[in-house]
């Protein structure tokens, strides 16, 4: 896997489990190398507040009361991140897919000819 930038072993294991929980199936793609690598582009204070909603998110989600927290900012920002992770089409280095495009069947004209590169978000195979 690619080496994480900002998220610790506790976080990366925290949004992994949070991605497959919110978009099913979602950690053959590696998400987390995703979601690391658009939380090393914020600003700290953006970061520190990510990284923040992550824990709290993952805590609610170990005790069983996620549903209590659906409508939080918190949650919003967690789900935000691990439905842009998996639906953007990314799939980590060293992860075998497939990508979210071709699951759903999303092939816009020229759109499967194409080679993601994700190198704009400090990630290279």
């Amino acid at each position: 896997m690619t080496t994480l930038r900002v998220l610790d072993e506790t976080h990366a294991r925290a949004m992994a489990a949070l991605c497959e929980a919110i978009v099913p199936g979602s950690a053959r793609v590696g998400p987390v190398v995703y979601v690391d690598a658009v939380l090393a582009a914020l600003e700290p204070p953006a970061r520190a507040a990510a990284l923040a909603a992550i824990a709290a998110i993952a805590a609610a989600c170990a005790e069983g009361t996620l549903a209590r927290h659906e409508r939080t900012p918190e949650f919003a920002q967690v789900r935000a991140l691990a439905i842009e992770a998996f639906y953007s089409d990314f799939v980590a280095p060293g992860c075998n897919g497939p990508g979210a495009w071709a699951e759903i069947g999303f092939e816009p004209p020229r759109a499967v000819d194409l080679d993601r590169d994700w190198s704009y978000l400090g990630i290279v195979p």
